[in-house]
């Protein structure tokens, strides 16, 4: 991408974009990159971690559901810390925790070391993506920030690539505490990068001081972000549309893909490639598409809903044994376009709160994929030891959460559109005599 399309359509008090913001937000999405190569890590190990510590299905489940928790509750603290100590240092702590916590999965003897490693690692990785996002708003332009969001979160796809392809591989070659041990050295070379090079904001941009009251700020910020009916929005398209491929990719993608649909480890490994790629593309056409068209982020994301559920019905209810390959093929495909459907969440919320109060409504949004996808995660693992395995049973527990998210999103969208539209109008106002 060109420092020129990133900078295009300033306006007034908007950084400047350019190759310098590039260069300084690479940086923080090089974090990003890493800290999801060690979050789905477990997603091609998930048989591997069963054998070596001798757990079933609701065990196993339990590593991921853990990490996510700490995600999950970790959104609105590291909002508030975003806000306030900056994203230099936010994202080194980040940096820290997930980098120990990937080595201590290496050498785990144990499930429950095992699962304290994790639930650091996911402590750590909560920390990354906020931080990004605040990065992108303090050096680009507020018309490029879908486009920005959009591309921080392909690269976090290309890092679930990496687990797919190159963990994967090294996993059955040089084992388990090789694998995720080399893999931790990843952590240490984007730590010199970020304490180098990476800097909050261009100069001359700094942000006013938020004067700070104890727990009377940290209520004032979580109430007025939670007030809009932006963020609420936000929070349950995240929710609705991220978690049918994070469980996928995170864990039960590949059971089921090779225990249910009896294909080889290999082929399933290729259809979870499969979501990847096709997240990364969708990506950059969904990023196009509401940098052009403001008014296509609810269709976009409920379109992307009904094709999920869809497509998981044909492929629970296909009437043999197993379902064609070029079912599973697009059921993956349309898998892809979860990921990017869930970015437009931030869409919702960011225009509807004030600078000092993005990492907060940040925070909150970025909580509903990944509550939904904890709910999910154990939900399967429980229905699986019930029912014997049965994946179909198991994996219906997404229609559920599906419904649940487009009951609120129904519910909350033309309050949203009101205030918005409100919004923009006050911001003509207050800069109609500013000279352009």
């Amino acid at each position: 991408m060109s420092s020129a399309a990133l900078g295009k359509g300033t306006l007034p008090g908007d950084p400047p974009g350019g190759r310098r913001a590039i260069a300084v937000w690479s940086i923080g999405v090089a974090v990003y990159f890493v800290a999801v190569i060690f979050r789905t890590s477990l997603g091609v190990a998930g048989l591997d971690a069963a054998d070596r510590f001798h757990v079933n299905a609701s065990a196993l489940s339990t590593f991921s559901i853990l990490q996510l928790l700490v995600y999950a509750g970790m959104q609105i603290p590291v909002g508030l810390l975003v806000d306030r100590l900056g994203t230099k240092r936010v994202l080194g702590i980040g940096v820290v925790l997930f980098t120990v916590g990937q080595l201590g999965f290496a050498f785990s003897p144990t499930y429950g070391t095992a699962l304290a490693s994790r639930a650091l690692l996911g402590c750590g990785d909560a920390m990354t993506f906020i931080s990004v996002l605040r990065l992108g708003t303090r050096w680009f332009p507020a018309r490029r920030g879908p486009m920005v969001a959009q591309l921080a979160g392909l690269v976090g796809m290309a890092g679930n690539l990496v687990s797919t392809l190159v963990l994967a591989r090294l996993l059955h070659g040089i084992g388990w505490t090789a694998a995720f041990a080399g893999s931790a050295l990843a952590g240490v070379v984007v730590l010199v990068l970020l304490v180098l090079f990476l800097k909050d904001h261009p100069e001359g941009h700094e942000p006013d001081p938020v004067p700070h009251q104890g727990a009377a700020y940290v209520r004032r910020q979580i109430a007025a972000s939670w007030r809009e009916p932006g963020t609420r929005l936000g929070l349950w398209v995240h929710f609705t549309t991220q978690f049918p491929a994070m469980v996928f990719l995170l864990l039960w993608g590949m059971p089921f893909l090779v225990e249910a649909q009896g294909l080889s480890r290999g082929t399933a490994g290729e259809l979870l490639t499969l979501v990847v790629l096709s997240n990364m593309t969708v990506g950059l056409v969904y990023g196009q598409i509401i940098a052009r068209h403001h008014a296509a982020r609810l269709p976009l994301a409920l379109g992307t809903v009904g094709a999920t559920a869809a497509l998981w019905a044909a492929t629970l209810a296909y009437p043999a044994e197993h379902a064609p390959m070029w079912l599973l093929i697009v059921l993956c495909t349309v898998l892809g376009a979860c990921g990017p459907a869930s970015m437009i969440g931030f869409d919702f919320a960011r225009p509807a709160n004030p600078p000092e109060r993005q990492g907060t409504a940040s925070g909150i949004t970025n909580m509903g994929g990944f509550v939904a996808s904890m709910t999910t995660l154990f939900a399967i693992g429980v229905l699986l030891d019930a029912t014997g395995d049965d994946y179909a049973v198991a994996f219906s527990s997404v229609f559920v959460l599906q419904a649940l998210g487009v009951t609120q999103i129904l519910r909350l969208r033309k309050r949203a559109a009101r205030r918005e539209r409100e919004r923009l109008v006050a911001s003509r106002v207050e800069t109609v005599h500013v000279p352009v």
